[in-house]
């Protein structure tokens, strides 16, 4: 039985641990240090919590790491010192939001250990089955091929560190550049008295996002480090990184609001009008 070590088991990270239990894999990870959140996701998701991450690391056979993008370089050091101190030599699939330079900080910083680059596109499985997993790196047929039960859709690009993480900044920077868009536009709309008649405009021509502005908000501190490793990935490529620079003062904003409050799991649906109200008053 192929054993898969989670790292961390949140919101998403748990998600991806169901699929892979509903798919016959042992699926391990530990909360040592983590939020009451993380407990009551991963053993909502049938996870094995062990003690330690050294217990972790030293059980897995592939180890996922998925973190908010501004920890994944720190969260890579740490598993790199206790794989050395434990001796565990498991595969380390970075799955996290960043950009082909802070890929490369995360390989050097797992030097010695087999490092597959990945990143994902879609909600967890336990929210909506779908997602896609791109994975590149010599390794990443290995983690491609694990018990996914159908819940996600792996992808492999290649054998170069680097790559899946840039389609993720290429493809989160169309997807949260006009969640964000469509924010703005809402809270422009509100102050303005045409909430009702610019959604229904951008309804007309498909554009109407307005669902999906509730709950990205609970995420938004999380993507103000993505949207900044956007703009790097765009410096990277010879691009101005202004645009997605001012997405992340966009996203830093509305973190401070009433409506970045509670979990994306659990946030209550809201109209448009409720939103922009909570958009409007602090946290």
């Amino acid at each position: 039985m192929t054993t898969v070590g989670i790292v961390s088991p949140g919101y998403m990270g748990a998600g991806l641990g169901w699929a892979l239990r509903e798919g016959g894999a042992r699926v391990v990870a530990t909360v040592r240090g983590r939020s009451a959140r993380t407990r009551r996701l991963a053993e909502a998701a049938g996870l094995e919590l062990l003690p330690r991450l050294a217990d972790v690391l030293t059980t897995a056979d592939v180890v996922l790491s998925v973190t908010p993008p501004g920890q994944a370089v720190a969260t890579a050091q740490t598993i790199a010192e206790v794989a050395h101190e434990s001796g565990a030599t498991p595969v380390v699939a970075d799955l996290n939001a960043v950009s082909p330079p802070t890929m490369a900080e995360i390989e050097k910083a797992l030097a010695g250990l087999p490092v597959v680059d990945g990143s994902i596109s879609g909600p967890p499985p336990t929210a909506s089955p779908g997602a896609r997993v791109y994975l590149s790196g010599v390794k990443a047929e290995d983690v491609a091929a694990l018990p996914w039960a159908g819940k996600i859709e792996p992808v492999v690009l290649g054998s170069a560190i680097g790559t899946a993480s840039a389609l993720k900044m290429c493809t989160a920077s169309v997807y949260k550049g006009l969640n964000a868009l469509v924010t703005q536009a809402m809270r422009t709309a509100g102050r303005h008295g045409v909430l009702d008649e610019v959604l229904a405009d951008l309804a007309r021509n498909g554009l109407d996002q307005s669902v999906g502005v509730g709950r990205s908000a609970t995420k938004a501190h999380r993507f103000v480090d993505e949207m900044l490793e956007i703009a790097a990935t765009q410096a990277d490529a010879g691009l101005t990184p202004a645009l997605f620079s001012a997405f992340a003062e966009v996203y830093a904003q509305v973190a401070t609001t009433a409506l970045a409050d509670g979990d994306p799991e659990s946030i209550s649906t809201l109209s448009p009008t409720e939103m922009v109200a909570k958009l409007e008053r602090h946290a």
